[in-house]
């Protein structure tokens, strides 16, 4: 499974670490993510999820029904 959110589509940044002398080395700045099993009510189970860590933040806001549909994401298949 590659490391991206299942809702939002984060995935890793590239970038550059900076010595103190300006020497610049490509850096990955991978994304924080966290397998979280969240309830969903209208399925009356659980579902195991591959969530960043602002996905579980927004996720306690707008609830599963709603992210996963702005994200295309058919609940019944995981």
């Amino acid at each position: 499974m590659s490391r991206k959110c299942q809702l939002t589509g984060k995935k890793a940044n590239n970038g550059f670490t900076l010595s103190h002398s300006h020497i610049r080395n490509h850096k990955l700045q991978q994304v924080n993510l966290q397998w979280k099993r969240v309830w969903w009510p209208q399925g009356n189970r659980w579902v195991r999820l591959r969530l960043s860590t602002t996905a579980i933040k927004t996720l306690e806001k707008k609830g599963l029904a709603a992210m996963a549909k702005e994200a295309g994401i058919n609940l019944n298949k995981l």
